[in-house]
Parts: structure tokens; C-alpha cells; sequence
């Protein structure tokens, strides 16, 4: 036999040995995280994205080494939802992340097996995501920002910042699940009643859900009818369609004149006061539940995490400019001022 072919020889045989070592053998496959999102792509899910990344590799999972994610974004037309979850099934991901309450609705009726983590859901219990939070008892847990004294708080906050203020507009969405037979979903309803305790009157303006044929929110509409009312500010809740859509609503409202509360997390949209629980601080905490759930922990015994730690902002600017002057003693309570 030949020098050359006794060489080649040779080194089928190493790769066959290195192929069948026992190394690498055991080394398991990436888990494969589908990723479902009421809203779409963009800046602020590439940013989210980047951290999503470093925080898992603070627990020693690389992406790409360790795991993959397969995002499909509903684009605001949540009547997808439904489909693209069962996409995630059928593509064999062994978990599901999904953010917002529609999407882990979605995910959640999709599968009973696969296991999902939620994030941006008011109400996990209410929405039939778990059983109750302490014992999910079911495929389905993760955060939620529920805090049910926070719609008292952003009343109370509002009257001190605008003393004579009596009709206030908020700004929802038909997006959300859960709505009685009129229409109000939980956070409507729990918005509605705080206000009215303050002796305040208030306006739920609903935005129609998009299709394809309309899939910009007529957020001009829904500000006529605001000001046809009489409103003297606006109350924009943390709903799919607000989330993706919050420069263009502060825009507007600095148009119309009209005072803004935003929830927390939502500074950089450009609203008057920014107050509440964050969904971009509740992030955070996501790689570290499915590192649990990888090591063996089944998400039916695992706790929904409240994150219920307010942030308060107020925009100097957007006041001056709407001709609001803010009481020194709430600037001197703010997390942060926006001069």
C-alpha cells in the first residue's frame, strides 16, 4: 500500500474516532426558544434582543452555542397570533417565549406540553395562562407587572399634577382579552374606577384591533373624539397597540394640547409624566426562569415573579411646551426629570 493511501487511511479513521467519541456524543443539541410578539421588528426588539443575549450569558448560556431564538411577529394584527403559535409547535421549538397577554394566550392554546414564558401580561390568572401564580399548575408561567394599586396611584398623581383637572381620557386598546359584555377589559374597568373614586370623569377610548386592509390604528380619530369630550388629559395604557405606537400618540397629544401619563418604561415616547411598573425592567428576569425551567424545574410549579417597582418621570419640556407648569415638590419625587 501506498505511503498516500495509507495516510488518507489514517485520517478517515481519526474522523470516524473524533465523530464517535463519547465528547461528542454527549453534547446536546441548542435548545430552540420560538419567540411569539404582538408587535414587529425594530430598534427597540434588536436593543431588547442585545440584553436578552448578555443576560444569558451571565448564566453561561451562549446563544447560538446554547440556544436559538425564532421570533414571529404578529405586526399589531393579533389575529395572527393563533397561526403563528401553531407554527412554533410545528417547527419542534421546546419553548416558547411569548410577550404580551394575546400571545401567550396564543401560545398557550397552541400547546399544553411545550412550555411557555410570559412576559408584558397583566393578569395571568384572569387571562387563563395559570391556575393561580403561587402554583401555575399548568405549561405556562413567567412575569407579571400586575400591581392593583397602581390605576389608584396614577390618579393620584395625575390630581396633584394638574389640581383643577375633572375629565380625563384613557387611551386602551380592543386588542386586549378579557373584555366584559361592555367591552372594558380589566385594566379599563380597574382605570374607569379609580378615576371615578377621585371624582374624575373618565373616557375609555377603545382603538380598533388592525387588519390587513387597516393596519395603522386611526389614532386621529380616537384624539377627536378625546377632545369632543373634553378631556384634559390623557391616561395611555401599556396595551399592544399604545406599545408600539407611543412617539406617534405623545405627538399627537402635544397637538392636541393635552397632558399625558404614560406607563413606566415609556420616558423616551416623549409623554408629560411617565409612572408605574416597567415592562423593559421585567425583561430582565426572563433567561433566568427559562435557565430554571432547562435545568429541570416544571413551569407548573414554578411561581409567576411580580415586578411591581415603580418608576416616575417627568419631561420639563412637554409641559413647557403645552403651557403646564409641574409643582416643584412632584419634580423633586421623580426617579428622573427631562430637562
Amino acid at each position: 500500500m501506498d505511503r498516500r493511501r495509507v495516510l488518507k487511511t489514517g485520517l478517515w479513521a481519526a474522523a470516524g474516532a473524533i465523530a464517535s467519541s463519547p465528547v461528542l456524543a454527549q453534547q446536546p443539541a441548542p435548545h430552540r426558544i420560538g419567540m411569539l410578539i404582538n408587535g414587529g421588528a425594530g430598534p427597540f426588539h434588536d436593543a431588547w434582543r442585545r440584553t436578552f443575549a448578555q443576560d444569558f450569558a451571565q448564566l453561561d448560556r451562549i446563544e447560538g452555542r446554547d440556544f436559538t431564538v425564532e421570533p414571529r411577529f404578529a405586526n399589531g394584527q393579533l389575529g395572527r397570533l393563533p397561526q403563528l403559535a401553531a407554527e412554533q409547535v410545528n417547527a419542534g421549538t421546546d419553548l416558547i417565549l411569548a410577550l404580551g397577554g394575546p400571545a401567550a394566550s396564543a401560545a398557550c392554546r397552541a400547546t399544553t406540553t411545550i412550555p411557555v414564558v410570559f412576559a408584558i401580561v397583566t393578569d395571568p390568572v384572569a387571562l387563563g395562562l395559570v391556575e393561580t401564580a403561587q402554583r401555575p399548575g399548568r405549561n405556562a408561567t413567567g412575569i407579571t407587572s400586575l400591581d392593583p394599586e397602581q390605576a389608584a396611584a396614577q390618579m393620584r398623581l395625575l390630581k396633584e399634577a394638574l389640581p383643577t383637572i375633572e375629565r380625563i381620557a384613557l387611551l386602551s386598546d380592543q386588542t386586549i382579552p378579557g373584555a366584559d359584555a361592555s367591552g372594558l377589559a380589566p385594566i379599563d374597568r380597574a382605570n374607569k374606577a379609580a378615576a371615578e373614586a377621585l371624582g374624575l370623569r373618565p373616557q375609555v377610548v377603545k382603538l380598533p384591533a388592525p387588519t390587513a386592509a387597516s393596519p395603522d390604528p386611526d389614532f386621529a380619530a380616537a384624539f377627536a373624539d378625546m377632545t369632543r369630550e373634553g378631556a384634559q388629559a390623557v391616561v395611555i395604557f401599556d396595551t399592544p397597540l399604545n406599545f408600539a405606537h407611543g412617539k406617534r400618540i405623545a405627538e399627537l397629544a402635544r397637538t392636541h394640547r393635552l397632558p399625558t401619563m404614560f406607563a413606566g418604561g415609556f420616558s423616551a415616547a416623549g409623554g408629560l409624566i411617565t409612572y408605574g411598573t416597567s415592562v423593559v425592567d421585567s425583561h430582565r428576569r426572563l433567561p433566568a426562569i427559562i435557565d430554571k425551567i432547562w435545568r429541570g424545574t416544571s413551569p407548573a410549579e414554578l411561581p409567576v415573579e411580580f415586578h411591581k417597582h415603580r418608576e416616575l418621570v417627568f419631561n420639563v419640556k412637554v409641559a413647557e411646551s403645552i403651557g403646564i407648569t409641574l409643582p416643584p415638590d412632584l419634580l423633586s419625587r421623580a426617579d428622573q426629570v427631562i430637562r
